[in-house]
């Protein structure tokens, strides 16, 4: 997941050069997964290392000393395997890791603080690797005046640069596509403040 320090400076330019233009202020999310099953892999790696000398003593003659010793590291093996973000996408259904990734996206809009932007003019690009999820989340008031599927333009070039593999690019895409956006409705104007740091977050 990890992007360049110039990659970052770039985004924070897009995003600089995009509220010059608007009222509207922009920040961008890029999550490694959204999927987080604390417990589960430890569940697994028991069940299996339970299980594990059982099949052992009825298929073989090792030691129990030999035997006791493959089961720690059957369990130690299972659990790191289940552990990773890939292998927790992997098991979950589309539909859950969807949701899965919409709730952190929600999160996110209240944690960086759009929701709280003054003129509720704040937005957020969300993008979680591990469920090949891109959202565009809007405060209340641009919501108001502009259709969720205006914003459907800016997902299709992110999601489109991110399938080759171009985050960044994405990310720059995205932004300016918003920009264009937001710069119809909400223009710059003597009173608009920048509330909000402009950067990309990784999580």
């Amino acid at each position: 997941m990890d992007i360049s320090q110039e990659d970052r400076a770039r985004i924070a330019a897009a995003i600089r050069a995009a509220e010059a233009k608007t009222s509207g202020e922009i920040v961008c999310v890029l999550a490694r997964s959204a999927t987080h099953l604390a417990a589960f892999p430890i569940v697994v790696a028991a069940l299996f290392a339970l299980a594990l000398p059982w099949a052992l003593v009825a298929l073989t003659e090792l030691p129990v000393e030999r035997i006791l010793l493959l089961q720690i590291a059957a369990f130690i093996a299972v659990a790191a395997t289940f552990s990773l973000p890939r292998m927790q996408v992997l098991i979950l259904p589309r539909a859950v890791r969807r949701r899965a990734a919409h709730r952190l996206a929600m999160e996110q809009f209240l944690v960086r603080g759009i929701g709280r932007k003054k003129d509720c003019t704040g937005i957020l690009i969300f993008v979680s690797l591990a469920e090949r999820y891109a959202r565009i989340i809007v405060d209340t008031r641009i919501a108001a005046r502009v259709p969720q599927r205006e914003w459907q333009a800016a997902v299709d070039t992110l999601v489109a640069e991110m399938r080759q593999g171009r985050i960044a690019d994405g990310f720059v895409a995205a932004i300016d596509a918003c920009e264009k956006v937001l710069a119809v409705h909400f223009p710059r104007t003597e009173a608009s403040r920048d509330e909000l740091p402009d950067r990309i977050y990784l999580i």
